[in-house]
């Protein structure tokens, strides 16, 4: 146990290293990769029925946001969500969204300690990890963020996903969102197609969000005042990324200072571990270098509308 109360479960050279904090009473859990003098700091959210590895993917090094942003001189940490990893045990506490913002705030304030943090922190948010970032992005202390990425989603499903997800409500087989989720075929290394090698349980507030998401997002996107960038996938096979459904998104945020819309080339929806998550990590950390910029350079704005 270090001075900060902060418990290292690898002490390696490794870059990245599996920590636990205390929150309130219970235990969450990251992968980090931490640098003396950050530029500022990365907080990456990672979507359903997955964990913190989907942004350190084992045994490749160029595909991972954390080995990545630290070689450029950003710290990186990758949270389970509350309900994953260590917090699983306290599954149900997690049912009311503010007991989920208040955890993960508590846990990067735990993480970080007394830490350099540079320009400041920079949420990113995949899938179904884009209602926690936009809450927390939400929330008062949103303000004083750098900046909010959304990653792999949207406000109105696909005609071929709203039929999958159809037969899974009556036959109860979930294989055709895998098929939905892991395209295009060859997009993935062979050990994560398909979801193999990264599925978790889900928490069963997981639930609530799916469904509930599309009218939550529209509220949530209007209390955002940080940059905002929307990513969505070329092969995107969930959600609706036509311009159109792009646009509506984009309207949903009145009062931040800028909004990029960004759509990624080669990649499907999971593209942190697929074989162009470097191309998107490096766009990433150019945007969150925008943002860093505007923070501490006045006059200097973030890519605008």
């Amino acid at each position: 146990m270090s001075g900060d109360g902060i418990e290292l479960l690898a002490t390696t050279a490794d870059p990245v290293v599996a920590r636990e904090v205390q929150v309130g009473g219970m235990r969450m859990s990251a992968l980090c990769a931490e640098v003396a003098d950050p530029r500022a700091v990365v907080v990456a959210v990672h979507g359903g029925a997955t964990s913190a590895h989907y942004f350190d993917l084992p045994g490749r090094p160029w595909l991972s946001l954390l080995r990545l942003g630290a070689r450029l001189g950003f710290t990186v940490l990758a949270l389970d969500r509350p309900g994953y990893g260590a917090s699983a045990p306290w599954d149900e506490v997690f049912d009311d969204p503010r007991r989920r913002v208040e955890a993960s705030y508590g846990a990067i304030d735990a993480l970080l300690g007394t830490s350099g943090r540079g320009a400041g922190v920079f949420l990113a948010g995949h899938s179904a990890g884009c209602d926690l970032a936009a809450r927390m992005a939400a929330d008062e202390r949103g303000a004083d963020l750098l900046g909010l990425e959304l990653a792999g989603t949207g406000v109105h499903k696909q005609a071929e996903a709203i039929r999958v997800i159809d037969e899974i409500r009556r036959t109860r087989r979930a294989g055709g969102i895998r098929d939905l989720l892991w395209s295009p075929p060859g997009g993935y290394p062979p050990e994560v197609a398909g979801g193999r090698s990264l599925t978790v349980d889900t928490p069963r507030y997981e639930t609530a969000v799916v469904v509930d998401w599309p009218t939550d997002f529209r509220a949530l996107a209007a209390r955002v005042r940080v940059p905002v960038r929307l990513t969505t996938a070329e092969h995107e096979r969930v959600w609706r990324t036509d311009a159109a459904a792009r646009a509506e998104i984009a309207g949903f945020f009145t009062a931040t200072p800028s909004f990029a819309d960004h759509e990624q080339h080669g990649c499907g929806h999971n593209m942190s571990v697929g074989h162009h998550a470097a191309a998107y990590h490096l766009g990433l950390l150019a945007f969150v270098e925008e943002c860093a910029l505007r923070a501490t350079s006045p006059g200097t704005e973030c890519e605008e509308r």
